[in-house]
């Protein structure tokens, strides 16, 4: 099925970003919004001197509110983002690269630790700023994969666990670096997908995984 976007879409050439702070920056914003919302926040952040760690460190936790108030949940996104800086400060001396050198399983646990910290933002990070091979699901892989009859996906923690798995499993046979690759390719060729056939109420008509349900007789499902 990957294949099958990747030809279709093309190389995602993602994360959107710079830097990979301001990959972190971004992983935090999209949280329950639109990313066409987030970039106006980033562009404020931008203008404001405050799209880095030092920026993000001298501003005032009212004024960072202020300036991402278009991405929504402002007030718990805020605070969330000056607890990572704190952490990273506090833990890492202010280094992406001295955070990005522990093990997987426990930079994990920490960045769960942190506020406004899910599964799907702590492998935002982990694979897209700081390139550890760690797969990524959402809400548009859940809907193909229900959809697809790929499995059955139970709400919550268990459910995203059981997503990331299928992920894992795809490329299971890779080298580290290759995986890290694929996942960011293959999570950025969902997304393109779910945003263009794969919302709440399935488009099928185009999609290049139409054939997948004809094929395995699931055309009627949508749900």
């Amino acid at each position: 099925m990957i294949d099958l976007l990747a030809a279709a879409y093309g190389p995602q050439h993602w994360w959107p970003a710079e830097t990979a702070f301001e990959v972190i920056l971004g992983a935090y914003l999209t949280q329950n919004t639109s990313w066409q919302a987030v970039e106006r926040s980033l562009a404020n952040l931008r203008a404001a001197g405050a799209l880095s760690m030092e920026g993000l460190r001298s501003i005032a936790l009212e004024d960072l509110k202020n300036l991402i108030r278009p991405s929504g949940f402002y007030t718990r996104k805020a605070p969330a983002l000056k607890a990572f800086l704190a952490m990273l400060d506090g833990e890492f001396q202010g280094s992406l690269e001295k955070l990005a050198g522990n093990p997987t399983a426990a930079l994990r646990r920490r960045l769960l630790a942190l506020p406004g910290v899910g599964p799907e933002t702590a492998d935002a990070i982990l694979l897209y700023a700081l390139k550890h091979p760690v797969a990524v699901a959402d809400e548009y892989l859940r809907r193909i994969a229900v959809r697809h009859g790929l499995l059955h996906v139970p709400e919550g923690r268990k459910g995203y666990e059981m997503l990331v798995k299928l992920t894992e499993q795809a490329f299971a046979a890779d080298a580290p670096e290759d995986r890290i690759r694929h996942f960011n390719e293959a999570h950025a060729l969902v997304v393109a997908v779910g945003k263009a056939h794969c919302g709440p109420a399935a488009q099928c008509t185009g999609c290049p995984l139409a054939s997948d349900l004809e094929q395995s007789g699931k055309a009627g499902r949508r749900g």
